[in-house]
């Protein structure tokens, strides 16, 4: 688990559960689309993964977080790019770790029509997809055109 100098960057963090891998057949020869439930939030995420780097099974568990910075206290990152500085951060907790940006169409939350407490935050890190739907509350620190990290754990 992250430690306590470092969780103020978390705008995100739960179990899921995978659900599917693949479910409408597989697109790509390194990457698959997995489909899981939180345990905690009752969240909904659809992820593509790299399974070269993290390979991942129907039926596993895994922790997911989304963080604004790998940086202790929540600092943003100075020169240098993202990976500049951050030993001791807190990507040395987890074992898979992408960067990426919220968007759809220029808004990060879609509202479901059935009921507008339910949204989807749509992001993209370097093309593999996350789809991650809930309750507003639990997701409203994502904002649209500020970057994320994507942290996953088994």
């Amino acid at each position: 688990m992250a430690s306590n100098s470092t969780s103020s960057s978390l705008l995100f963090n739960d179990s899921f559960l995978v659900k599917s891998v693949d479910r409408d057949g597989k697109k790509f020869d390194r990457v698959s689309r997995i489909n899981g439930r939180s345990s905690n939030h009752e969240m909904d995420l659809t992820l593509d993964i790299n399974t070269d780097l993290l390979p991942i099974e129907e039926g596993s568990n895994f922790s997911f977080a989304l963080a604004s910075s790998l940086l202790p206290d929540g600092e943003k990152e100075g020169e240098g790019g993202w990976r500049a500085g951050i030993e001791g951060g807190l990507a040395d907790d987890w074992e898979y770790v992408m960067y990426g940006k919220p968007s759809r169409n220029s808004q990060v939350y879609k509202f479901d029509e059935d009921t507008a407490e339910r949204v989807t935050a749509y992001a993209s890190f370097g093309g593999l997809l996350m789809a991650l739907s809930g309750s507003y509350r639990h997701i409203s620190g994502v904002t649209v055109g500020e970057y994320v990290y994507l942290l996953i754990r088994r």
